[in-house]
C-alpha cells in the first residue's frame, strides 16, 4: 500500500465509522484477555486455543474463498507451519496457559512490551534499525514496569504476579517479536486475510496436537463447561477474531496505521478495567505503576518507528505500513 498516493484518494467516510471500527479493535480486543481468563478456568488452555483458531480460520478461510482469493500452495503451507509455531504455540500457548496463573488484566499489560521485543529484533535479528539512547531509556522503561509486577515489595501493596505465568508472557511477547521479523522474509500468501487463515489453521492444528500430547484430552467432558465458558470461546472466535480482524483490516485502508496501531497501548488499559469491573481482579498500587511504566515505553517506541518511518516516506515517497496483519503484532 502506498500511503501517499491512497490518502490523496480516499473518500470522506462518516465518523461514525471510523469511530465504531477503532471502537472494535479498542474494546473487543482489550475485552479478549477477561474471555480467555473465563474459558481456561474449565476447558485446558492449549486445547481452547485449538479451538478458537480452527473455528476462527475456517471461517475466514472459506470467506477468502468464496471471494476467489487462491488458496495457499505447498511452500506457503509449509511457511505457515513453521511461523505458526512461534505465533500460536509459544505467543498464544503461553498466553492461554499463563491465564491460568495470571490476572487477564496484568496479562495484556505484560504482552504490550511486544513493541519493545520488536525494537529489539530489528536492532540485533533484521539490523534495520540502530540502537539510540531514546530507545534504550524506553527499554529501560518498560523493564522496570515488568519488575514492578514481579517485585516481592510490601509497598507496592497486593501479591506479585505468578512468576511462572509472567516467564510465559514474557516468552509470549519475545515469539511473536521473533515471527514478525521472520515474517518480513516468508514465502506468505499475498492476500493478508488468506494468509492469517493458513497460519490460524496451522496453528490450531499444532496447538491440538501440544493438547493431545500433554494429556488435555484425557477426561475432558464437554457436557461438563459451562455455558460462560462456551460462550467466551464463541466470543474470541466472532468478535475476537473476525470481527476484530475484518475492522482492523478495514481501517488499514481508511486511516493511517500509526493511528490504528494505537490499539497497542489502548488494549491492556482496557483489559485491566474490564478485568477490575467484570474479572474480580484487583487494581493496585502494583498494577498501576506497572501499566504506567510499560505504557511510556510502548508509546515512545512507537512514536520512534513513525518518527522513521516519516523519514523514509520523505526519502523514498514511498511509505509502508508496519501494522498490516495478524504477522504484525494484532491480536486476532
Amino acid at each position: 500500500m502506498h500511503e501517499e498516493s491512497s490518502t490523496a484518494t480516499k473518500v470522506r467516510l462518516p465518523a461514525w465509522q471510523i469511530v465504531s471500527a477503532f471502537a472494535i479493535i479498542y474494546l473487543v480486543w482489550g475485552s479478549t484477555f477477561l474471555a480467555i481468563r473465563v474459558g481456561v478456568r474449565e476447558i485446558p488452555p492449549f486445547l481452547m486455543a485449538a479451538f478458537r483458531f480452527l473455528a476462527a480460520s475456517s471461517l475466514l478461510f472459506v470467506w477468502m474463498r468464496s471471494r476467489g482469493v487462491a488458496a495457499p500452495t505447498r511452500r506457503q503451507w509449509i511457511a505457515s507451519f513453521l511461523l505458526a509455531s512461534l505465533i500460536f504455540v509459544l505467543d498464544y500457548g503461553s498466553l492461554f496457559w499463563a491465564e491460568q496463573r495470571v490476572p487477564s488484566g496484568i496479562a495484556a499489560v505484560i504482552l504490550a512490551t511486544i513493541p519493545a521485543f520488536m525494537a529489539l529484533s530489528e536492532i540485533f535479528v533484521l539490523r534495520t534499525r540502530r540502537f539510540t539512547v531514546r530507545l534504550g531509556v524506553a527499554l529501560v522503561i518498560g523493564l522496570l514496569g515488568v519488575a514492578t509486577l514481579m517485585n516481592n515489595s510490601p509497598s507496592l501493596g497486593g501479591a506479585p504476579v505468578d512468576r511462572g505465568g509472567a516467564v510465559a508472557l514474557l516468552i509470549a511477547a519475545l515469539s511473536w517479536s521473533v515471527a514478525s521479523a521472520c515474517t518480513r522474509k516468508a514465502p506468505l500468501p499475498a492476500s493478508k486475510p488468506m494468509s492469517s487463515a493458513a497460519q490460524m489453521f496451522a496453528g490450531g492444528i499444532l496447538l491440538f496436537i501440544l493438547a493431545a500430547s500433554t494429556g488435555e484430552l484425557r477426561g475432558f467432558q464437554f457436557q461438563a463447561v459451562s455455558f460462560a465458558a462456551w460462550f467466551s470461546l464463541f466470543y474470541l472466535v466472532v468478535p475476537g477474531s473476525i470481527v476484530g480482524f475484518t475492522a482492523y483490516l478495514w481501517l488499514l485502508h481508511h486511516e493511517s496505521p500509526t493511528k490504528v496501531g494505537t490499539y497497542a497501548y489502548v488494549n491492556p488499559v482496557v483489559a485491566v478495567i474490564l478485568g477490575s469491573l467484570w474479572g474480580g481482579e484487583a487494581i493496585g498500587l502494583r498494577t498501576v505503576v506497572a501499566t504506567i511504566l510499560i505504557l511510556i515505553s510502548v508509546i515512545a517506541i512507537a512514536t520512534m518507528r513513525a518518527a522513521k518511518k516519516t523519514t523514509d516516506m520523505v526519502s523514498t515517497k514511498v511509505a509502508t505500513p508496519e501494522w498490516q496483519s495478524a504477522d504484525s503484532g494484532v491480536e486476532v
